[in-house]
């Protein structure tokens, strides 16, 4: 079976779609850029458009596994971690990261999505999700980025919308 994906940033969802029946298989609540729409690079915005997964990064890393510039440092999410790094942006469990396929719009010059580190990853757990928090990223739950990480291929398309 395959896929594709419809972020809605009105509604903070992310939408998997059977691609043969165009019918919604999972929906979850998400969070987007708090600075809100935007394909600009240093924005802290979340792009809009068409886009598919460039790759699929921590297929073994255990859940709440931490990130940093899309490596596994080693270390797993916890309250005492958290307590020692205030304000960081947690990227954690698995990461998508996304590439633009709309050239001048999401993809290439000072809008390329993927020169932006634009991703869809986890995030901790005790983040409220349904309302813009990220730095332009899309955050899931732990579990439900491991979800999402097992049904998508690379090349899954990706639609953000309004």
């Amino acid at each position: 079976m395959t896929y594709s994906v419809v972020v809605s940033i009105s509604k903070q969802t992310l939408d998997v779609i059977d691609s043969a029946s165009l019918t919604p298989v999972k929906s979850y609540v998400i969070s987007t850029g708090l600075n809100g729409i935007g394909c600009d690079k240093g924005s802290g915005k979340t792009p809009l458009g068409h886009h598919i997964i460039r790759a699929k990064i921590g297929h073994d890393q255990p859940l709440n596994s931490v990130f940093v510039g899309r490596r596994p440092t080693g270390e797993v999410y916890s309250p005492g971690l958290a307590n020692v790094q205030l304000n960081r942006d947690w990227i954690l469990t698995r990461i998508l990261w996304l590439s633009g396929t709309q050239v001048g719009v999401n993809r290439l010059g000072q809008v390329d999505t993927m020169q932006r580190y634009i991703y869809i990853h986890g995030t901790p757990d005790s983040e409220p999700m349904g309302i813009p928090l990220s730095h332009g990223c899309i955050r899931m739950r732990n579990q439900d980025i491991m979800e999402l990480f097992d049904l998508v291929e690379v090349s899954t398309p990706v639609e953000i919308i309004c």
